[in-house]
């Protein structure tokens, strides 16, 4: 009987000790995610320039909002820069998990060099990536002054280079990281798979389509998925690089919300394009979710 209750006792504390380390991040969750949302959503509903208290304006925000025609070409540059950056960094970071899923020498060195991107500040890299494109004295137009004697181009200072340039950076920013998830995934393939594929006499492109692509499957759902989310809040880069210009060629809703919230001090106003946002968010990761799940199931 004095074991039973001893055990009973044991694994009662063990349970409130585990309640514990379970109720701290918790707490910590609340306060500084969920209720900062909840709190956005009720602010939507008010005009409030942050000096007078706060006025209850109804879904007026809202229907202010879908006929401001800044607001829907932000929205439309956000969109055009999901589309573009997404695959770019999926493909680009996976080409670079294909170049070293082999034995090479210097495996390790190599791995390092393409990882650096992701521990410097994106500050840093996007004031870099501004010399590099400067219309006038970026390196970038003198090489190609000096192979191709091309015209200097307005990498960030035309219209029709300018997101692209900025997808360009974000890429070379953060696919290292994306390729250490994929170089984890298809280094777990068992290698029997391959000595079996070889003996089968498959080639290269079977062997990739049909077996390491499949495997891999949920790594390049996460990948993808995380980089939707990070693509439709992107803001740091446009405010360092553009400052949304152009004219409104790199004007991202993160961008335009930015504005109205600390330049304007719309909050009520920007809190509607946060939730609004939120929504879109929210909506798009349900259907890709949707759409992978089947992929991987497949």
């Amino acid at each position: 009987m004095k074991k039973l209750l001893g055990k009973r006792t044991l694994k009662q504390k063990e349970a409130i000790t585990a309640f514990l380390f379970i109720l701290l991040p918790l707490i910590s969750l609340i306060i500084l995610m969920y209720y900062p949302i909840i709190r956005s959503f009720l602010i939507s509903f008010f005009e409030w320039d942050l000096l007078r208290e706060p006025t209850f304006t109804g879904i007026q925000n809202y229907k202010t909002l879908f006929k401001d025609e800044v607001f829907l070409e932000a929205l439309g540059n956000t969109v055009h820069w999901v589309i573009m950056y997404v695959p770019m960094s999926v493909i680009t970071s996976f080409a670079l998990a294909m170049l070293l899923d082999r034995k090479l020498k210097f495996a390790g060195f190599f791995r390092t060099l393409y990882y650096l991107p992701v521990v410097c500040p994106i500050v840093v890299v996007s004031l870099l990536f501004v010399w590099i494109y400067n219309t006038d004295y970026g390196i970038l137009n003198f090489i190609l002054s000096k192979l191709f004697h091309m015209d200097p181009i307005g990498w960030i200072t035309d219209a029709k280079y300018s997101l692209f340039s900025i997808a360009i950076m974000s890429v070379w920013k953060w696919a290292g990281y994306n390729m250490l998830i994929f170089l984890a995934a298809l280094q777990g393939i068992d290698e029997s798979l391959y000595e079996a594929a070889a003996l089968d006499g498959v080639t290269p492109s079977q062997l990739l389509f049909k077996i390491k692509i499949p495997l891999v499957m949920p790594s390049i759902y996460f990948v993808m998925l995380t980089a939707v989310i990070d693509a439709f809040q992107m803001y740091t880069e446009i405010f360092i690089m553009t400052k949304g210009g152009p004219g409104y060629s790199t004007y991202t809703v993160s961008y335009y919300l930015w504005s109205n919230a600390f330049e304007y001090s719309k909050m009520g106003y920007a809190c509607a394009m946060a939730v609004v946002m939120f929504v879109i968010i929210m909506a798009v990761t349900l259907v890709q979710n949707k759409i992978m799940d089947k992929r991987i199931e497949v």
